[in-house]
């Protein structure tokens, strides 16, 4: 059976083709022997254009067929298509079949919605691009926060005051902090803790139900996050005023800077309930500072007791200090601390021959390295890969690698550098990150630094993939 042959309605081509000459509909008719009426049947889409009238078209006004041709219509319905899933327009509704509609009744306007889109997506890369280099003028939220702490070298003495305040009258071993803060929940909040499956709680962790009257926790958590989740929540309730005074007192360009940095400020708070300063830096000594030794102690997961160790800066009773990171995969930072230790870059990622990349090769381990910065800055460090999500089979799983580290003069109070003779290690020769790092004969890099020259050479290929000067 012969396929149907497919009806071309093209009355908005007609019409701008019609406008563009500055002809009136019968002044078009006449030129091409049809009558007026039947010229606003097509413009209106109300009438198909046959193959002779599309002949006619070409022949009076030196058009090629193509620019009639099916093709342009699937063209556009692909990229109306492709503009109708991103976000901005799924809010308003906009389905593949409006785009067919819009491409087939009206391309001309469907022409213009996909011009418009793609120099939306052109206008958010550069800004993307730009906001990455800090070319914007506008404040950037998380860099904001993350100032805030480093001001602060992340250590807020109120905060861990109440911490300690709160575990005294919780009154529980580490490992029963989660029935201890149920508890306290009942009696000074009248809040009851129930732990819901993810088919009810859905994407959320943690959820307050003022009007039943329940903190509703998801069983997708485990321990130590269920304990953090909890004790999150009590400070959101207990220490709301604490937490503003702390950020209303400092200076933010940006409302979203400032609720970064209050949010921060919790989940500090929310670790200084669960590892109380003077027990957790007692037991660090004790430990050297072992993480996953206190980790057990405690109750609690790498990340949280290496991001915890960070903030013992307490005047006459400081720990180790530590600077800390947080990297994926594909080298994005994530979380950073420096500690006035490691002079982190404020963008890009980190050196890649830094032993935290390698720790996604070999899942568990902590893997230990001396490295030596430019400057002649020698640090010691462990990292080991830490996995978020993955609850349930099936879940999108998050691996990240977590790196702590401190001068290479205070390593010999790590259990980690037992063993080792640090006076005469080797470091690896790292860089903060490749636009800021001038080292001439480092194989991996992948950005010439920012503040010298490139030098290129056709005659000549070294191991390193740029040369640059330092005139």
């Amino acid at each position: 059976m012969p396929a149907k042959k497919r009806k071309l309605y093209l009355g908005p081509q007609i019409r701008r083709l019609r406008r563009e000459r500055g002809l009136t509909q019968a002044q078009m008719a006449g030129e091409l022997g049809v009558s007026p009426s039947y010229v606003n049947l097509v413009e209106r889409n109300q009438r198909p254009v046959s193959a002779d009238l599309l002949v006619r078209i070409a022949g009076a006004y030196d058009l090629d067929l193509s620019a009639f041709s099916a093709e342009r219509t699937d063209d556009l319905f692909e990229s109306l298509t492709a503009a109708f899933a991103d976000p901005i327009f799924q809010n308003a509704g906009a389905t593949r079949e409006d785009a067919h509609e819009l491409a087939a009744g009206n391309p001309v306007l469907g022409e213009a919605v996909a011009a418009l889109y793609r120099a939306y997506r052109t206008a958010q890369a550069e800004l993307t691009d730009a906001r990455a280099a800090g070319r914007t003028g506008e404040a950037d939220p998380v860099e904001e926060a993350r100032a805030f702490i480093q001001a602060s070298r992340n250590y807020f003495p109120a905060l861990d005051e109440a911490g300690e305040e709160a575990a005294r009258a919780l009154d529980h071993p580490h490992t029963a902090l989660f029935e201890s803060l149920t508890r306290r929940f009942r009696q000074a909040h009248n809040l009851r803790v129930r732990v819901l499956p993810r088919e009810v709680m859905g994407d959320a962790f943690r959820r307050l139900n003022r009007h039943s009257g329940e903190v509703l926790i998801s069983e997708s958590l485990d321990g130590a996050s269920r304990r953090f989740q909890l004790a999150l929540q009590l400070v959101l309730i207990e220490q709301t005023g604490a937490l503003d005074r702390l950020v209303n007192d400092a200076k933010f360009e940006s409302d979203a800077g400032r609720r970064l940095a209050r949010a921060a400020l919790a989940n500090y708070a929310a670790a200084a309930i669960m590892l109380p300063y003077t027990a957790f830096r007692s037991a660090a000594e004790e430990l050297r500072y072992d993480v996953e030794a206190l980790g057990r102690r405690f109750g609690a997961s790498f990340e949280q007791i290496a991001h915890r160790l960070t903030t013992l800066q307490k005047p006459g009773a400081e720990g180790v200090p530590f600077f800390f990171l947080r990297v994926d995969a594909a080298g994005n930072v994530s979380k950073r601390y420096s500690g006035e230790v490691f002079p982190f870059a404020r963008y890009g990622g980190s050196c890649p021959l830094w032993n935290v990349h390698d720790v996604f090769r070999a899942p568990r381990r902590i893997l230990t390295q001396v490295v030596a910065l430019p400057d002649g800055g020698k640090f010691f460090s462990i990292a080991r890969a830490v996995h978020g999500g993955a609850a349930y089979f099936g879940a999108p799983e998050a691996e990240r690698a977590v790196a702590l580290g401190c001068r290479l003069e205070d390593a010999g109070k790590l259990v980690y550098a037992a063993g080792l003779d640090l006076a005469d290690a080797e470091p690896t020769p790292i860089g903060v990150t490749c636009r800021l790092c001038e080292r001439v004969d480092c194989a991996a890099r992948a950005h010439p630094p920012l503040r010298r020259r490139l030098v290129i050479d056709e005659y000549r290929r070294l191991a390193a993939p740029f040369s640059f000067a330092f005139d």
